[in-house]
């Protein structure tokens, strides 16, 4: 185990009785994370949801029979993705067909097949990222699935090749429709959580699709990459994130880049966190920056658009 938490057994063998444990557990000292797994008070209160479900993943996963493997949301976490608002409390893991599935208040035990699609994480079984893509996508809600199903195709592009067949061997199984729909809105160009979360909410509000991560060239030969481009209608979108461009001259620098980006004739317009859960505001932006780019501005310079810095993947 880590320095950060411990077994029954591990306490005890340092000294500390069942009953020393359950006096500590009672006095709010030690915090119980799983059923024989404890951490101190200390160290639980500065560990996110996402380092105790880890620590909790690795535990189980290091318990595993050789044809079991940790799964969805746990995988997930075990891949290092982005795992935004998803569920943490019950370590996933999957076991052969033929045995029950079961759960309870730490664990979410299923039943299903898992043909060669394992791999290795720090010494534990767990699903690979294409399988761990449509484990997700079937059991958790679209904004959640694709924010995991981006990050896994960030990390790995490669992983998208195997989708259609994991797709393929799942087709009857309980959210196989939801899955299918989420694999075909993937993009592994989206950077962040909220960048994937605008893709969604542009394509619910029926805004046309934006070219990703493009790079566009100044007229002084800089190079500045975009979140969002609009090539046709001459419209760059930017999402800011908590906490950006706090520092002044940070914000001096985005202030020359959005200038030298307006002098080439682009529309800029910006979002944050606040506004994806009022996006029709974003919708309001968008359409007055493509009134204006018709009406006062020229077309901008298709040269200085060099495309994204990534093969699309879709």
């Amino acid at each position: 185990m880590t320095d950060q938490m411990w077994t029954r057994a591990q306490l005890i063998e340092s000294g500390v009785s069942d009953r020393a444990i359950r006096t500590q557990l009672r006095r709010g000292e030690l915090v119980r994370i799983a059923r024989g797994m404890y951490m101190t008070r200390r160290d639980f209160d500065s560990s996110d949801p996402v380092g105790v479900h880890l620590l909790r993943a690795r535990f189980v996963g290091s318990r595993l029979r050789t044809d079991e493997a940790v799964s969805h949301i746990s995988a997930a976490v075990l891949h290092g993705l982005d795992v935004w608002d998803a569920p943490l409390e019950r370590v996933h893991f999957t076991r052969p067909a033929m045995r029950s599935c079961r759960l309870s208040d730490d664990l979410h035990i299923h039943a299903s097949g898992l043909d060669d699609d394992i791999v290795d994480v720090d010494g534990l079984r767990v699903t690979s990222l294409a399988r761990t893509i449509v484990d997700v996508a079937r059991t958790l809600s679209r904004p959640r699935a694709l924010v995991i199903g981006d990050s896994a195709l960030r990390s790995d592009p490669s992983a998208r090749s195997d989708l259609p067949r994991i797709l393929a061997a799942s087709r009857g199984r309980t959210g196989i429709v939801a899955a299918e729909s989420v694999a075909r809105l993937l993009d592994g160009r989206s950077e962040s959580v909220g960048e994937s979360l605008s893709r969604l909410r542009m394509r619910e509000a029926g805004l046309p699709i934006p070219d990703l991560q493009p790079e566009i060239v100044a007229r002084d030969g800089r190079r500045y990459r975009v979140d969002f481009l609009w090539r046709d209608l001459g419209v760059i979108g930017e999402f800011d994130g908590l906490g950006k461009y706090t520092e002044h001259h940070r914000l001096l620098a985005e202030k020359a880049r959005e200038d030298a980006l307006r002098d080439l004739g682009f529309e800029v317009i910006r979002w944050n966190w606040a506004e994806l859960s009022r996006f029709d505001v974003v919708v309001g932006r968008f359409e007055r920056a493509v009134l204006r780019r018709k009406t006062h501005r020229p077309a901008p310079e298709r040269e200085t658009v060099e495309g994204s810095r990534y093969n699309p993947l879709l």
